[in-house]
């Protein structure tokens, strides 16, 4: 797949590492040409620098890998609001979240709605926002992290995009899971706040979460 990745941070250079050896073709687009420009070539031969509307032109799926405060600049620089995004998978893991408490900030819908808002048309995609850019350094074929695989819990409203972001997941290592429409992105940003807050507070957020075995549902 051709990817357009709009941002040059951590998760952005995790992200197109792996699917830079899963084969994918990567075109970077950032605020700064020159942290694209250096991402780009840290990644090799298959990605590319560009500005953010060419980076997103013609993509078979668009990553937003920037922080909540740089959303609206970044999309407006793609041309999203003009439906330059139109049709296209745009994977959201974004958290609008106080740093270092975890608490959501004050906005009537979930991040992804907004995102979708500012991108008419796009087929926007929750995923990825639970685990640091670290989880997806390495796929399991180059050495991986320890333990099992992550579970990535995604949501959206296109069957297609839906599709496309899990094979992506795959791709890094991680094992997809579609909890339902983007309706329910409210909810997984309220759990991503939740492991946020444990984790500055010095917990460990998996001893908080109770180990339920597949298929067991209880009332």
């Amino acid at each position: 797949m051709r990817i357009g990745i709009l941002g040059t941070g951590t998760l952005a250079e995790a992200l197109g590492r792996g699917w830079s050896q899963a084969g994918h073709e990567l075109v970077i687009g950032g605020r700064s040409r020159v942290k694209a420009d250096a991402l780009a070539e840290r990644l090799g031969e298959t990605a590319r620098a560009a500005t953010p509307r060419k980076a997103v032109a013609g993509c078979d799926a668009v990553l937003l890998a920037v922080l909540w405060s740089g959303v609206k600049a970044i999309l407006s620089g793609a041309g999203a609001g003009e439906g330059a995004l139109a049709g296209t998978p745009v994977i959201d893991p974004t958290n609008a979240v106080e740093h270092g408490v975890g608490v959501l900030l004050p906005e009537q819908h979930a991040a992804a709605d907004r995102i979708a808002a500012c991108a008419p048309g796009a087929h926007v995609v929750k995923a990825f926002h639970l685990f640091p850019a670290e989880q997806w350094t390495h796929r399991p074929a180059d050495g991986g992290h320890d333990g099992p695989a992550p579970t990535v819990a995604i949501c959206g409203d296109d069957a297609t995009a839906l599709r496309v972001t899990s094979e992506l997941i795959r791709d890094v290592g991680g094992i997809p899971a579609v909890l339902g429409p983007l309706s329910r992105a409210r909810q997984l940003e309220e759990v991503a706040g939740f492991v946020i807050g444990l984790a500055f507070a010095g917990f460990d957020p998996v001893s908080a979460i109770p180990h339920v075995p597949t298929g067991t549902v209880s009332g």
